[in-house]
């Protein structure tokens, strides 16, 4: 994910392809830990292929900027916490006055007007740029940027066509959640793993292929199971946690012993139901073993999943000031850093450590291409 790219507070939300694209390597057997039978693992590289993090300075003290958060806004210990960070660290790297920030948040399954007016109401009090967090803003960016042709609006998750001041700030889950899918075979002592999504979408689908395909990757006889709390259409999935709760048990019972949620704030029920279990889980979109809302059930969570929407957010805001947003990378991916990994809490190994960045290595590289689709 980019030129400008920036390391930012690393923070949490994210699927499963029956067949790998590419394999990354031999499946012959080079050890279990009394679960899985790995394939050939690659080995580390000797340095990093990410891009280099661009320290300019930019002045931002004239500017007004706002922020338009998806459903559970600032505190979710997830997504929105993620754009919230780039926002902050926007606000204190480019001097803006806090007099001149604004952040609103979105209603569960609340009507397309209500975003419209969310949207419209930042516009016309001064604020530009503003960022839309989520794909949930799309259809209401299709209609409000044009009425406001000099504000530039950034796009979380989703592309609007035709509309030259939205901005899409998308990425590529798939390949973090391949990592993720990696960790779990690994630490998997059943060799059987499970994936829950909060809402049967095709962007957190994304997250399932890419969980699955790492996980067969690393260990092709795994088994792997999956619970989506709601359909498409609901998405109070992303904001349940007794239902991520219940679905983690699910999965648990029918002998997943390591979890990963791709599910918003019900990602809190589904880490309770681990530690209940006394399995283990693996975080998403943001560095949650860190997370305060989380830190009475952090001990389970092994690494997570990143989803830099913090850079995302922070590079929008950074590149609009300076007037250049054609440098935003067209997708935020691990070669960009815009997607990545965390091992916080001491629980991967130097071994397992070496695994990742060899694995991440080959996806940078291109000789392993991570599905997005089932």
């Amino acid at each position: 994910m980019r030129g400008t790219a920036v390391a930012a507070i690393a923070l949490t939300s994210l699927m499963v392809s029956a067949c790998a694209k590419d394999s990354g390597g031999s499946t012959t057997s080079t050890g279990s830990t009394g679960g899985c039978e790995f394939a050939e693992a690659p080995t580390a590289p000797v340095t990093s292929s990410t891009d280099a993090v661009s320290g300019d300075k930019v002045d931002g003290s004239a500017l007004k900027i706002g922020l338009a958060y998806d459903i559970g806004g600032r505190g979710d210990a997830s997504f929105n916490d993620l754009a919230a960070a780039g926002f902050d660290k926007a606000i204190a790297d480019m001097g803006v006055k806090k007099e001149n920030t604004r952040e609103l948040s979105a209603a569960p399954n609340e009507d397309e007007s209500a975003k419209q007016t969310r949207l419209r109401q930042l516009a016309s009090e001064g604020f530009n740029p503003i960022v839309g967090v989520g794909f949930a803003y799309t259809e209401s960016l299709r209609v409000v940027a044009p009425e406001f042709p000099n504000v530039q609006f950034g796009l979380v998750d989703s592309v609007v066509d035709g509309v030259s001041n939205v901005t899409p700030l998308v990425f590529a889950e798939q390949e973090g959640a391949f990592l993720a899918g990696v960790v779990a075979a690994y630490q998997s002592k059943k060799c059987h793993v499970g994936f829950i999504g909060g809402v049967d979408i095709p962007l957190i689908q994304k997250f399932e292929a890419g969980y699955y395909q790492g996980a067969k990757t690393a260990a092709p006889k795994i088994s792997l199971d999956k619970k989506y709390i709601t359909p498409a259409g609901d998405f109070t999935g992303f904001q349940d946690p007794p239902k991520g709760q219940e679905a983690a048990k699910g999965l648990i019972d029918k002998g997943a012993d390591v979890v990963y949620p791709a599910a918003g704030v019900s990602g809190i029920g589904v880490f309770a139901a681990v530690k209940q279990s006394g399995v283990l889980a693996i975080g998403c979109d943001a560095d949650q073993y860190n997370q305060p809302a989380l830190a009475a059930n952090r001990d389970v969570i092994v690494a997570s999943s990143l989803k830099r929407v913090d850079v995302a957010v922070y590079d929008f805001f950074h590149a609009a000031a300076k007037n250049d947003l054609a440098s935003l990378p067209k997708v935020f991916d691990l070669r960009s850093n815009g997607m990545g990994y965390a091992t916080s809490g001491g629980k991967i190994d130097a071994k397992l450590q070496g695994i990742l960045e060899g694995y991440k290595q080959q996806i940078i590289e291109g000789k392993i291409e991570v599905a997005s689709t089932v």
